[in-house]
């Protein structure tokens, strides 16, 4: 088979506080991607209804917010080597100390964002 029939250019998405490359998509299976976060910048505190995602630290430091409900959540360092498991309807949020990458594994429902607050003004929904 020749090399067109088994590589898929990563995708890269350009955000406001950075960007993101999805590497890896199999509808229903799988998704992964590679987040480039600039330092000082943060993004949407959020949930997902259905998606699940397990984020670890590549290169730099995040700040994480995570809890079952906006007005608890607990605050700590993720630093590199250490990742979390976020499930459905867990409040979250990170913000890069320095310019920072991370890891997402999840579920495919990549669509699937609640955003309860934004830096950027993108407060909302973007669930289908």
């Amino acid at each position: 088979m020749p090399k067109s029939d088994w590589v898929t250019p990563v995708q890269r998405t350009d955000k406001p506080w950075g960007h993101e490359e999805l590497f890896a998509h199999v509808p229903g299976k799988y998704a992964g991607k590679a987040i480039h976060v600039d330092e000082g910048h943060a993004l949407s505190l959020q949930y997902h209804e259905r998606k699940e995602e397990t984020i670890s630290c590549l290169s730099g430091r995040f700040s994480v917010e995570v809890g079952a409900d906006e007005s608890r959540l607990e605050q700590f360092e993720l630093a590199p080597g250490e990742s979390i498991h976020l499930r459905p309807g867990i409040r979250h949020r990170v913000t890069a100390l320095v310019d920072s990458v991370f890891l997402e594994a999840s579920t495919t429902e990549l669509d699937d964002v609640v955003r309860l607050e934004d830096r950027y003004g993108r407060e909302g929904t973007s669930s289908p």
